[in-house]
C-alpha cells in the first residue's frame, strides 16, 4: 500500500509528516511523491480535532485499502494486464472527481506509468509515443478520449461505464498486441491444441 520503508524513514527524521495535510505548506504536500500526501490524509493528525486513527472506521478503511492492493498484486502475478485494468478503475475514479483542471487531471494520467499504460495501449498509440513534446501529448491523448469514449474530459471517466469501456478496450488491444508478437510456431501449437 504505501512504502513503509521510505516513510519510515522520513517519520522518523521529520515528525510533522504527518501533521495537517491541508496546509500546502506541510513537508507532506510539498514531496514530489504524492503517496507521502495520501499517507498524512490517512492517518488525519493535526488538521481535525479528533485524529482518524481514533474513528470507528479507521481500521477497517486502511484494510480495505490494503486488501484491493494486494488483490491487484495477486492478479498481476497471473496477468500483469489485468493488474493495470484493475489499478486503472481504482484511481480513475480519484482522479476523475478529484480538484483540478482537466488538463491537470490528464497531466496526472500521463506522470501515473500504470495510467498512462493503459491509456496509450487503449488509445493504440505506439511505443515511442513518449517522446513527443509533452503538450503535444496531451492534445492526442484529449483527441484520442474525444473520438473514442465521446468526450475529452477526464471526469467522463467518473463514471463506471466510461471506466468498463476504457478497461474493455484496454484489454482488447494488448491481447491483440501480445497475439501479433506470437511467433508462427506459437500460433501452430495454439490452434492444435
Amino acid at each position: 500500500m504505501y512504502p513503509f520503508n521510505r516513510v519510515g524513514y522520513i517519520l522518523a527524521r521529520c515528525p510533522n509528516l504527518p501533521d495537517h495535510f491541508i496546509d500546502p505548506s506541510t513537508l507532506s504536500n510539498r514531496l514530489a511523491d504524492t503517496r507521502y500526501k495520501a499517507f498524512s490524509k490517512a492517518f488525519g493528525f493535526g488538521d481535525f480535532d479528533t485524529a482518524r486513527t481514533q474513528l470507528s472506521d479507521f481500521a477497517q478503511e486502511i484494510t480495505n485499502l490494503y486488501q484491493t492492493r494486494q488483490f491487484e498484486e495477486a492478479v498481476g502475478v497471473q496477468d500483469s494486464d489485468l493488474r493495470l485494468a484493475l489499478n486503472a478503475k481504482r484511481e480513475l475514479g480519484s482522479i476523475s472527481s478529484g480538484t483540478g483542471s482537466d488538463n491537470t487531471k490528464w497531466f496526472t494520467i500521463m506522470g501515473s506509468a500504470p495510467l498512462r499504460s493503459v491509456f496509450e495501449t487503449a488509445f493504440g498509440l505506439p511505443s515511442s509515443f513518449g517522446k513527443l513534446d509533452i503538450d503535444k501529448q496531451l492534445e492526442v491523448f484529449q483527441q484520442k478520449s474525444e473520438k473514442l469514449f465521446g468526450s475529452s474530459a477526464v471526469s467522463n471517466f467518473s463514471d463506471d461505464t466510461a471506466q468498463e469501456a476504457l478497461v474493455e478496450r484496454y484489454l482488447l488491444m494488448s491481447q491483440i498486441s501480445n497475439s501479433a508478437s506470437a511467433s508462427s510456431a506459437e500460433i501452430a501449437l495454439t490452434l492444435l491444441s
